[in-house]
């Protein structure tokens, strides 16, 4: 890790949002994070190893609270979810959708510290 990103690391404010046992594997979960919705995805198998994303739930076409219960899939090699409302697709990694580039999702770093789930502020 070079110095500006250790720096950064550091100033990083971890928040406890909930537990490694209220995910839900290859599925998602919806979590409250100061007045948002935030949906968080388990994936423990990848290629990778495991991987967690936190991602906006409101689906910006329908405006309805909906993207923790889309589907997970690829397109692309990528990530994505699919809106269970409009279909769109959205990309786990930064919560770009792949049919309408206007429409974005807020994503939030997180990890598992030990059996704690964190999000960075």
């Amino acid at each position: 890790m070079n110095q500006s990103n250790r720096a950064c690391a550091e100033t990083t404010q971890w928040q406890a949002l909930c537990t490694r046992r209220d995910l839900v594997a290859n599925s998602g979960v919806v979590a409250w994070l100061d007045g948002a919705q935030v949906a968080l995805f388990y994936l423990p198998e990848t290629d990778e190893g495991e991987k967690l994303y936190a991602i906006e739930n409101r689906d910006p076409k329908s405006g309805a609270n909906v993207i923790g219960r889309g589907l997970l899939g690829q397109m692309g090699g990528e990530l994505v979810i699919a809106s269970p409302l409009y279909k769109q697709h959205f990309r786990l990694r930064d919560g770009a959708c792949v049919e309408y580039p206007e429409q974005q999702l807020e994503v939030w770093p997180v990890r598992l510290n030990g059996e704690q789930v964190e999000i960075a502020l």
